[in-house]
């Protein structure tokens, strides 16, 4: 069999796929000698629209595709969707200046400020509500911290007496225990990374002021590790020990923009944030950020900022509660969860963080 005239039934490649750039001429029987149409999958844009059935959801799927299932009798579509804050279960107990560890469905929160009160409480979250989980041997709040909900490390903060902390505390799940000291007692500092392997930096000493020292935490003991570029104190952080990143804050004379990054040896700059602000909550990695709320230089605000390595971009979605001095939680820059805070008050308000993302959504007519 010699050729035969190209139309658009038999103009298929051997992938199963239409080739509806030229219509015109001839092709090689060969081309369509074991090619159906009930192989095709897709066609490009000149040819127009085409609906097609499969058994299966398609894997990947772009963006605007929309197919019909025949297993489940239903038409799908792939649509992208955007940045998102949902609310999630309250905190059983109103408090700002405390910290977080964990994930968006297995947090952590421990210590802040209840008034007139310091609170040693620590609570935990499921995904859905939070429970109460073994109290801090010591009340502090500004405090920092890192870990999992089940291997959780916090160290530094204000003790009631208005003593800045050295104090290291370890959880296993249940109980609180002692681990090594900072060597530069602060509160209002940072840090990230795990139980066996975090890093701290910043913070107001009892000298006073915010200090540029940073420290690396090996499961016992502290360790000096490269200074923060400048001295600071309530800055954003996320990432590990050797990966560790840094931004915002408080560094006087005003808040700051800058943002750092850390390789367990120094510190070195990167693109600075949209917003300066101070006493933020954040998620991720020194690739992948979310960060959201603080205290700006004029007011409070539920901006949220996402970095994916380079840059800083302005979310189009905002904390339903705008709070600073909040506590967080989440591994990504795409899952974070934001908890307390004040927003004129103490806050015991959750609120979930979905990244934007390709979705496949069932089409209804509601």
């Amino acid at each position: 069999m010699g050729t035969i005239k190209r139309g658009f039934a038999n103009n298929i490649l051997t992938t199963g796929k239409f080739d509806a750039t030229d219509l015109s001429g001839t092709i090689p029987s060969s081309n369509v000698a074991n090619t159906t149409l009930s192989s095709i999958t897709s066609v490009p844009a000149s040819v127009g629209d085409l609906v097609q059935s499969v058994a299966s959801d398609p894997s990947p799927a772009a963006a605007g595709d929309i197919w019909y299932n025949s297993t489940s009798g239903t038409f799908k579509a792939a649509v992208f969707l955007a940045d998102a804050w949902a609310s999630g279960g309250n905190m059983t107990t109103a408090r700002r200046a405390l910290w977080g560890a964990g994930s968006q469905t297995e947090a952590l929160a421990f210590g802040g400020y209840i008034g007139p009160t310091i609170s040693a409480e620590t609570e935990e979250y499921n995904g859905t509500s939070w429970g109460p989980g073994g109290n801090l041997s010591t009340s502090r709040y500004h405090l920092a911290g890192a870990g999992t909900q089940t291997a959780g490390l916090a160290f530094g903060g204000m003790f009631p007496t208005g003593v800045k902390l050295s104090a290291t505390e370890e959880y296993d799940g249940s109980t609180w225990t002692g681990g090594g000291s900072l060597g530069t007692a602060r509160y209002i500092l940072s840090g990230g990374g795990v139980q066996t392997a975090a890093f701290a930096f910043g913070g107001s000493t009892p000298t006073p002021g915010p200090t540029t020292a940073t420290e690396e935490y090996n499961g016992s003991t502290w360790t000096a590790g490269g200074n923060y570029p400048v001295s600071i104190a309530g800055a954003g952080s996320t990432g590990t020990q050797t990966a560790g990143l840094g931004f915002a804050g408080s560094a006087p004379p005003g808040y700051t923009n800058t943002t750092n990054e850390y390789d367990g040896t120094s510190w070195s700059a990167s693109n600075p944030v949209n917003t300066a602000r101070a006493y933020v909550g954040a998620s991720g990695s020194q690739t992948s950020t979310v960060f959201f709320g603080g205290a700006t230089p004029s007011t409070t605000t539920g901006e949220t900022e996402s970095y994916n390595g380079t840059s800083w971009n302005i979310s189009s979605a905002s904390l339903s509660t705008v709070r600073s001095t909040l506590a967080s939680s989440g591994t990504s820059g795409t899952s974070a969860l934001a908890f307390g805070g004040e927003a004129g008050s103490n806050s015991t308000s959750t609120e979930e963080f979905t990244g934007a993302a390709l979705a496949t959504k069932t089409v209804t007519t509601s």
